[in-house]
């Protein structure tokens, strides 16, 4: 099938869904100047050949690119229920998802959350000090001093979760139930090979849902997607929008 024909198609199902569920890796981000880990220059990539990591843009300059805002389109043109990323870099938060449409299951490196009442708050919020208390990761050892829940007094850690961390249960759970729930599940960037969040597509397919992937490079051959693309993220997700708000016009 040619890319057009892809697209049209994926516009079609698109539309006619009620329950679209994106799910997000890292390969979403990779126009943003950050770098993926199992594409062809990625992370993992790189460390696998003996090679030094691939370089990066500051975080500080790290901005939401046209696949994050094509995102955002779906959401205010009606298409979008939910949004599941493995992305630690926030943007899509940044580019106008909101927390309450969006499971960041490996967490979201701008902000820190309640282990108490599971609240999210920036850095500044709390006015934690990296300097002093440093990263405020789940296995760091506590300090007497440093700063606690404004709403309930609760140990406040990084909400990133690193290797060997459990997932945030209540985000976890969301992202289950809403691809579950989906008809169509759109994979957007990821090789589907961290688990437990590559069972979600999974989940959605057993339970009737379309399953369309986009990801330049292999897959592990049991999502089997009924619409899969190979081509560069920005020539795929953008046109599909586009294509969308055109339909909508008519």
């Amino acid at each position: 099938m040619e890319l057009h024909e892809k697209i049209e198609l994926a516009v079609k199902w698109i539309s006619e869904s009620k329950k679209l569920v994106v799910f997000t890796g890292a390969g979403i981000s990779t126009h943003s100047g950050l770098p993926d880990y199992r594409g062809p220059d990625g992370v993992w990539t790189r460390r696998e050949k003996n090679l030094p990591p691939p370089k990066s843009v500051p975080w500080n300059q790290v901005k939401p690119n046209a696949a994050h805002y094509a995102v955002v389109e779906l959401l205010k043109l009606g298409k979008l229920d939910y949004v599941i990323s493995q992305n630690v870099d926030g943007l899509h938060a940044k580019s106008g998802i909101p927390f309450e449409m969006l499971a960041e299951l490996h967490g979201n490196r701008h902000f820190m959350k309640c282990l108490n009442c599971n609240t999210k708050f920036s850095f500044t919020e709390v006015g934690w000090d990296k300097n002093i208390w440093g990263n405020g990761y789940l296995t760091d050892t506590p300090h007497k001093d440093q700063p606690k829940c404004p709403k309930c007094n609760g140990r406040l850690v990084s909400s990133i979760v690193n290797f060997n961390d459990p997932l945030p249960a209540d985000e976890l759970n969301e992202a289950i139930r809403r691809s579950i729930d989906s008809d169509v599940f759109f994979v957007i960037g990821s090789s589907l090979v961290v688990y437990p969040a590559a069972e979600l597509p999974l989940y959605a397919k057993q339970n009737g849902a379309k399953l369309i992937i986009l990801n330049r490079g292999e897959i592990p051959p049991r999502y089997n997607p009924d619409l899969r693309f190979n081509e560069d993220i920005i020539n795929v997700l953008p046109p599909i929008v586009e294509k969308l708000k055109e339909l909508e016009k008519k």
